[in-house]
């Protein structure tokens, strides 16, 4: 049984609606402080259109983070229930992240809005299947012992910075950086690590917006 076609209205709003968080994505990460008017130019959309949808900046940018996340989470799930080469299945999903540039998200948009419950629960289930990957691919043997979650993710965010030339020169780049890091990664390593690792409360004090204070 296939879905039915989405009648003529439902479509056009199905198409702007993607329209606009890829516009809003390239926005938002060149700049966070862009307003929202520059997203419905980029994205060719009328700005009623676009408040229809999103009525403040803040709900747009929270459904962008949303997303970024549920595609993170899918990732990394694909990778854990991989039954082929663990390397190669964590190979993959870091450069499915890489290719996503979900990181980008993180690094530009982390603590410019405040994160819904159900953000916060997805965010909880995605760390707990990173933490399952890890201990998978430590028992396989094939990731150095030091590395935790927080490392991955800084290796990503660091990738993110990379921008040069074009997009594909950049995405180019970025795969090259990753295939390094990877190197570093891989068990059983050259020398010890120096310091530790970002804790959970590092990570997560980022998403805590800028204008709340203690």
């Amino acid at each position: 049984m296939t879905d039915k076609p989405l009648s003529g209205r439902k479509a056009q709003a199905a198409r702007n609606d993607k329209l606009i968080l890829e516009a809003a994505q390239e926005v938002f990460v060149a700049d966070p402080e862009a307003p929202i008017a520059e997203v419905a130019k980029r994205a060719g959309v009328g700005i009623s259109a676009l408040y229809r949808r999103y009525p403040s900046k803040e709900d747009l940018v929270r459904k962008l983070c949303s997303d970024g996340l549920a595609r993170y989470t899918e990732l990394v799930r694909e990778a854990l229930e991989d039954e082929g080469d663990p390397w190669e299945a964590f190979r993959a999903f870091m450069r499915g992240v890489v290719s996503a540039d979900t990181p980008s998200i993180t690094v530009k948009l982390a603590g410019t809005f405040t994160p819904t419950p159900d953000m916060f629960e997805a965010g909880v289930a995605a760390d707990a299947l990173n933490r399952a990957l890890i201990v998978k691919l430590r028992d396989a043997g094939v990731l150095r012992e030091e590395v935790e979650n927080g490392d991955l993710a800084l290796v990503t965010e660091s990738i993110a910075s990379i921008n040069l030339g074009s997009g594909e020169r950049t995405r180019e780049l970025r795969l090259r950086a990753l295939e390094l890091y990877l190197e570093a990664l891989r068990a059983p390593g050259a020398a010890p690590l120096p310091g530790t690792a970002p804790s959970e409360e590092e990570m997560g004090a980022r998403w805590v917006p800028k204008n709340v204070k203690e």
